[in-house]
């Protein structure tokens, strides 16, 4: 993530498994909004992340994703110090993708809920 918006935030991912991938967002003066909890886009930025990322590692050679839709539910403030996204498929298709991503606060409590489609595209 050097050189990106990710790295300028803070994010780190955390865990990759058979079929989730984990990362953390520091919840600080670059992501909470003016109340010090976390920005509802900065939320939208780790869930759109994980999502893409989790839906590369599972494309063919020779293909790559872009994000296609996303959207999100904020149920409870993240507090710092940080909130952790975990991405799961709900579909993995040749041309799309559709992941769910939960962003829990550090009590594991439900601080966002967001779905992400990638279309899957062949490299030029």
């Amino acid at each position: 993530m050097k050189g990106t918006m990710c790295e300028h935030l803070g994010m780190e991912i955390t865990e990759i498994g058979d079929d989730f991938l984990k990362g953390t967002l520091p919840v600080d003066e670059r992501t909470q909004q003016h109340m010090g909890i976390i920005h509802g886009g900065a939320s939208v930025v780790l869930a759109e992340t994980l999502g893409s990322m989790a839906s590369a590692l599972c494309c063919e050679p020779g293909y790559y994703v872009v994000g296609l839709d996303i959207n999100a539910n904020h149920v409870r403030p993240g507090k710092p110090p940080f909130v952790t996204g975990t991405a799961r498929p709900l579909h993995i298709g040749s041309k799309t993708m559709v992941w769910d991503i939960q962003i829990t606060n550090t009590d594991d409590k439900l601080v966002c809920i967001a779905r992400l489609t990638t279309a899957v595209l062949k490299k030029p």
